[in-house]
């Protein structure tokens, strides 16, 4: 599946009978390995590669749910929804929108999806869509409880370093306390890990833990994500729908990248903090919840608040319990350790056999700074053990020191210009920073413009210009 990674160890196993799934997807590599992870979690596919395809088998089978692609060939998945009521009855109805498309996911909740995916996901957002249907609509789609916790506590022991050990200590401290807890780091440092041991060392474990990007929908419809809303609040608003702190009641519910939060949500979220109230989009009356509240960001909220993008108000709210995540570079002692792990994992996932690293591998490995973090060498050893090159280590360099440079090592200036040499550095500088960039948010263009500070076309332009092509064995 082309920028789309799927793991089949993942913990979603069904315990109940064995249910059918409807799953819509025109590719081939993609529906493949969506067939595939539905089966490792016990579910039985009924796949289409049409919505014409798809009416057919609606008319032999009931679906505890479907997971229905927007773009495909003939009548849209939108079109599909539209005019199969008896889709909708079946069971709750996933969708999966393009990269860039925002419009396509306000579209799928007018015309009655339950959740929207967006390209590319990972078999865990398939997870937590399956999870939150189930429990947003009320209807049995054969999820069991969470059995997360083994995978979770393997991973926190990978966290050797002094400073990741004193976080665990934090940790633990700051589960037994029901405050707000504020988790900060650079991207892809595991900032959702942290959150995820803290609600698992709570009283509150056994509860629900909802997770909410903030920078991953659209701002219309975040409002109705998070609170939920009345049938008629807006156009397609055909039934009630909870939100997301009505799912996390008695649980917790972790705000993923709040820096992104809109002022007017900001306010809504200060309310729910300080009351534990809060009304449905188009509601008359207040709703009453006890959830904890984990929030993670990468940007520098005190400089957001002086720059007035970020209420003071709210920040000291959130700002309770405050853990910092360190960059990768600086607990590079971790590496081996996350190495072994990642690549025992994807050896499973990918069916390949595990192979041991060499030491100059695994110096390598050392030796580089990890811009994206865990994140970014998670991919990386994906890479490898997706297209069996063990020699993509060698690709892995360090960025030039800033020492001065040497009469040998300066370039050939001959018949070139100042001017024209600094205009070169700085484009191959600027493309260096998006590439990382691109690499870093798993090329959701939007995101990473926002990242950049650059418009979406700009960004567009640029990539055009500069001849970037996304890896399709990255996810």
């Amino acid at each position: 599946m082309k920028a789309t990674s799927f793991d089949a160890a993942s913990s979603l196993a069904v315990s109940t009978p064995v249910r059918h799934v409807l799953v819509v997807e025109s590719d081939p590599d993609q529906r493949r390995r969506v067939v595939m992870q539905l089966a490792q979690w016990g579910y039985t596919t009924l796949a289409a590669v049409s919505a014409e395809d798809a009416l057919e088998r609606l008319g032999t089978t009931r679906v505890a749910f479907s997971v229905v692609a927007i773009r495909l060939p003939g009548l849209s998945g939108l079109d599909l929804v539209r005019r199969a009521p008896a889709l909708a009855e079946s069971g709750p109805i996933i969708m999966v929108a393009d990269a860039g498309h925002s419009a396509q996911i306000v579209e799928a909740i007018q015309a009655g999806a339950d959740d929207v995916l967006r390209r590319p996901y990972t078999a865990e957002d398939l997870e937590h869509a399956i999870r939150g249907v189930s429990a947003r609509t009320g209807r049995e789609t054969a999820a069991p409880a969470d059995d997360t916790g083994e995978r979770l506590q393997r991973e926190l022991a990978l966290l050797t370093s002094p400073r990741m050990r004193e976080i665990q200590q934090v940790i633990e401290q700051a589960a037994r306390a029901d405050v707000t807890v504020l988790i900060c780091g650079e991207t892809g440092v595991g900032k959702e890990l942290v959150a995820r041991a803290v609600h698992a060392h709570s009283p509150r474990r056994r509860a629900a833990f909802v997770k909410v990007n903030c920078a991953a929908m659209p701002r219309e419809l975040l409002e109705s994500e998070l609170f939920g809303h009345e049938r008629g609040a807006f156009t397609g608003a055909h039934q009630r729908k909870p939100g997301r702190f009505e799912l996390a009641d008695g649980g917790t519910i972790f705000l993923d990248e709040i820096g992104e939060l809109h002022p007017a949500l900001q306010a809504k979220l200060l309310h729910v903090l300080q009351d534990g109230e809060f009304s449905r989009v188009g509601g008359r009356h207040n709703l009453k919840v006890d959830v904890r509240v984990i929030c993670a960001t990468n940007r520098d909220l005190g400089r957001e608040v002086a720059a007035g993008r970020f209420r003071e108000d709210l920040f000291y709210r959130l700002n309770v319990i405050n853990i910092l995540v360190p960059p990768l570079r600086e607990r590079r002692e971790e590496i081996p350790g996350l190495v072994e792990y990642f690549v025992r994992r994807y050896s499973r996932v990918f069916n390949v056999t595990e192979r041991a690293l060499g030491p100059d591998v695994m110096q390598a490995f050392l030796a580089y700074p990890w811009p994206g973090n865990v994140r970014e060498l998670e991919n990386f050893i994906k890479r490898m053990i997706v297209l069996q090159d063990w020699t993509l280590a060698r690709t892995l360099v360090a960025p030039p020191t800033s020492a001065p440079a040497g009469p040998e090592s300066l370039p050939t200036t001959r018949g070139t210009s100042l001017k024209e040499i600094s205009r070169r550095a700085v484009l191959e500088a600027e493309r260096e920073v998006i590439a990382r960039a691109l690499e870093q948010c798993r090329w959701n263009r939007v995101k990473t413009a926002k990242m950049l500070k650059i418009s979406y076309r700009a960004l567009l332009y640029k990539i055009k210009d500069m001849g970037l092509k996304q890896d399709p064995a990255v996810s």
